[in-house]
């Protein structure tokens, strides 16, 4: 049965940090990895696209503990859980899908998205990052770090997988459901190049995950 996103990962919350660094090929690499790509200067200003309980913010706080993070997510218990975790930090942290809550222009010295993206189409992603790069400063950037299909075959069964049961289910495309169905890397990246982001580089991986800079 699908469950709505939100509802999913609260009811997951008492295992959910332990799931994603031991479940998930190269956690305990990529989410320090990710965190080293974000800016070091003084108050900076970064942008958490689906920031679930912080697990990047951990490593991201003990390198820039002056940073000042947005945090976006579905799940109202993880926002409390990483509120938690991260009393003394500069966090503001928004209850809501970053589809739609503004994000502002010029704002933002960097976002960041970590296995969140996976569950959107390309036409989603596409008007999410326009106005993700319209919310960066000039000299800004965002690191995606995300579960990718390996092929267009793949990508195409798990879309397919998703729409047939949304039919059996009866559950609208304007509700988010959680299912993996993730882009390859050559279809993320066009959709980032489609919301208007001037370049996109891969620079690591771990099995199914990757990450990726696009600079506007």
């Amino acid at each position: 049965m699908l469950e709505k996103m939100g509802e999913f990962f609260d009811s997951r919350l008492d295992i959910y940090d332990e799931h994603q660094l031991t479940a998930i090929e190269g956690a305990r690499e990529f989410y320090p990895f990710t965190a080293s790509l974000l800016p070091t200067h003084p108050r900076a200003r970064v942008l958490d696209l689906g920031c679930g309980t912080g697990l990047e913010l951990e490593w991201y706080f003990r390198r820039n503990p002056t940073a000042r993070v947005t945090g976006i997510d579905l799940a109202h218990g993880m926002l409390q859980a990483l509120r938690e975790k991260f009393r003394e930090r500069d966090i503001e942290l928004i209850c809501g899908s970053y589809f739609e809550v503004p994000l502002g222009r010029n704002r933002f010295d960097a976002a960041v998205s970590v296995e969140s993206l996976h569950h959107f189409t390309q036409e989603q992603k596409i008007a999410l990052y326009r106005r993700v790069r319209d919310a960066l400063a000039p000299d800004g950037y965002l690191i995606l770090t995300d579960y990718f299909a390996r092929t267009e075959e793949e990508e195409a069964q798990l879309r397919g997988e998703l729409a047939r049961l949304r039919r059996e289910q009866g559950a609208g495309d304007d509700e988010p459901y959680h299912f993996d169905c993730p882009l390859t890397v050559p279809h993320e990246t066009e959709a980032l190049l489609a919301g208007g982001f001037a370049s996109v580089e891969k620079l690591s991986s771990w099995g199914s995950t990757a990450t990726l800079k696009a600079r506007p």
